[in-house]
């Protein structure tokens, strides 16, 4: 270990918060601003001078395409034979934002956010500030250390010791089926509606939007319409608490 890495874990001002996580990730992060933004929920979010908001948002945004990438490729080499369709939904079923959220307990995350306890209430199974720091924190040792370090890191520390690919290859989660028979029950007009992409945006894009009742509670993309329905209507679940 370099002495660096020493000063932070005993000396530094933020020894406590680096010993946290290198329980959780097995290293000692470099950046430490980057971490501590990775657990800053919007609700204690401050206005920078540029105007952007000192909140894991953005982080969260990087988090979730490095997880989805990794997340493809490990299903791709497990599934050789496998058409595009049941890899989209192995991929969904593994980073649905329920399925983060429970991640992010069991590795302790909730002794690491930072949020306002007034407003937030964290113990909500429905609530998705977990995940979205789980996603955050990804983003951040991306921009730390590198995609093969992050690729290692999820692969090694977080796939192998806490998600059983194969389990997850048997469970149900047909989120537009669970969401057609809630509107049904609750009396409400439901329809997958196909929208026209941005200008400059490939046509074999389908843009796939869920509308309940004449607003949208989600939307999906994908180059297969049906794949672009079943992550419009996950969001919508997500959103509606289903």
């Amino acid at each position: 270990m370099s002495l660096f890495s020493i000063y932070k874990l005993y000396l530094s001002p933020h020894k406590e918060f680096v010993k946290k996580l290198k329980n959780v990730l097995g290293f000692v992060p470099g950046n430490i601003s980057l971490y501590k933004m990775a657990f800053r929920h919007r609700s204690v979010a401050k206005v920078l001078k540029n105007g952007s908001r000192s909140s894991n948002e953005r982080l969260e945004f990087l988090g979730d395409a490095i997880l989805g990438a990794v997340i493809a490729e490990l299903l791709f080499k497990s599934y050789p034979y496998k058409e595009e369709g049941f890899l989209t939904e192995m991929r969904s079923k593994i980073v649905n934002r329920a399925n983060l959220n429970q991640l992010a307990r069991k590795m302790g995350f909730d002794q690491l956010i930072v949020f306002d306890h007034k407003t937030v209430n964290v113990q909500s199974k429905h609530h998705s500030m977990l995940g979205d720091a789980f996603e955050a924190l990804i983003g951040a040792v991306y921009l730390d250390k590198g995609y093969n370090f992050t690729k290692n890191l999820l692969l090694k520390r977080i796939v192998k010791p806490y998600i059983d690919i194969h389990t997850l290859e048997i469970t149900e989660t047909n989120f537009k089926s669970r969401l057609i028979e809630w509107c049904q029950r609750q009396g409400k007009d439901i329809s997958f509606d196909v929208v026209e992409n941005d200008e400059g945006e490939s046509a074999k894009l389908f843009t796939v939007h869920v509308i309940i009742d004449n607003e949208t509670y989600g939307v999906g993309r994908d180059y297969n319409k049906k794949n672009a329905e079943k992550l419009a209507a996950e969001k919508a679940c997500e959103a509606l608490a289903i």
